[in-house]
């Protein structure tokens, strides 16, 4: 059975533009790298949990920031190394403030074979990016979520209308 994350692709709109929110992992591994590094912000779901429930407990996690919305199930999309993440998107009020973001922390060796253990950050910053943008920064694995929002978000106005 493949692992199953859950996450929150965040969006604002702007004018006539959308924009979505990504975090960039923390820790060693990420430092140097920018494109095809950001995801949305997700984590594991724990056992018995519901996912979209685990999806803003993840989110909370790694923003340090509640996000309030409805959310849209956008679909589940296999990562490259089998998970699969299982995303939501939900409209943020346009003036999150990136600087608030506090996120949680994990410990690992650092260096490896050291025998020291160093905390980082799960995410050590945020962004919105536009679509154009996103599409060289997220993970491959979850680009497919930026399409499905836009499909969402065209048939929603085509609703409204």
């Amino acid at each position: 059975m493949a692992i199953r994350s859950a996450g929150l692709l965040i969006y604002r709109r702007l004018s006539t533009d959308v924009e979505v929110l990504l975090v960039h992992p923390g820790g060693p591994f990420w430092a140097g790298k920018d494109e095809a590094a950001w995801s949305i912000p997700k984590g594991l779901i724990e056992p018995e949990e519901d996912e979209l429930t685990a999806a803003l407990r993840e989110t909370a996690e790694e923003l340090g920031v509640e996000v309030d919305g409805i959310a849209t199930l956008l679909g589940e999309y296999r990562q490259p190394g089998g998970k699969i993440v299982v995303a939501w998107s939900i409209e943020a009020d346009p003036v999150l403030d990136l600087n608030a973001i506090r996120s949680s922390e994990f410990q690992m060796e650092w260096p490896p074979k050291s025998g020291r253990v160093k905390s980082f950050p799960e995410v050590d910053r945020a962004g919105w990016f536009s679509l154009a943008e996103a599409a060289t920064k997220l993970l491959k694995g979850q680009r497919p979520m930026l399409a499905d929002l836009l499909r969402h978000q065209q048939g929603s106005t085509r609703n409204s209308d």
